[in-house]
């Protein structure tokens, strides 16, 4: 299992980084993103946490963390600013909290988000046609997610991604441990949201890929 998008109580997740990352390992998890909510009111602390984190995990353990943060309800005006910031300080993944139907987003998040340069569009609700093709063209992903609530539009950011060439992954937004999944549930989720057998395995695929890519950097 590939999970890109998860918190823990640097945010408002209930447990340590290592004790997230020692779950997912049990559960399967061969890579797992470390994102936790950031605004400018915490970005500068979260950030080097989690990085002194991922860095503990991926030097004693056999699973792989990625060090990321995600944006979360922040103001139009300094979204581009934060990508650009957590980049230079050694994020290696930034996701872009998207315009869920659960929570009261800023309409037009998604599409400031994807022109600042994020990697992934968490829970993109639902996303227009025209910022899923903007989405394909600058390379940002679109979250199908395992998440309650957030889960409501699965199908259709599922068939816009279809429609545009838009590449999917599949995450679960864990804030406990409850909330990690198995790679089999996983693939229920995405066969749920109406992709045929050949578009899951693509999926995971593209899953594998980006986390390659991440931990290149």
């Amino acid at each position: 299992m590939i999970d890109f998008h998860t918190h823990t109580l640097l945010s408002d997740g209930a447990l340590l980084p290592s004790e997230l990352a020692r779950r997912a390992e049990e559960k399967g998890y061969v890579f797992i993103g470390i994102t936790d909510h950031v605004d400018n009111s915490n970005i500068e602390y979260i950030i080097p946490n989690i990085i002194k984190a991922c860095e503990d995990i991926n030097k004693n353990w056999k699973i792989k963390a990625i060090p990321g943060i995600e944006i979360t309800h922040m103001p139009l005006e300094s979204i581009k600013s934060a990508v650009k910031f957590a980049r230079s300080k050694g994020i290696k993944l930034i996701i872009a909290h998207g315009e869920t139907l659960s929570e009261p987003v800023i309409k037009g998040t998604n599409r400031v988000a994807i022109l600042s340069g994020i990697d992934i569009l968490a829970h993109p609700g639902l996303v227009t046609i025209e910022d899923a093709r903007l989405a394909k063209d600058k390379g940002v992903y679109f979250e199908i997610t395992s998440r309650q609530n957030h889960s409501l539009t699965n199908g259709h950011v599922a068939k816009i991604a279809t429609l545009t060439g838009v590449k999917l992954v599949i995450d679960t937004d864990s804030h406990s441990p409850g909330d990690l999944i198995t790679k089999d549930f996983a693939e229920k989720i995405l066969l749920a949201a109406g992709l045929d057998k050949k578009a899951v395995k693509e999926v995971f695929l593209n899953s594998e890929k980006l986390a390659h890519r991440l931990l290149a950097k």
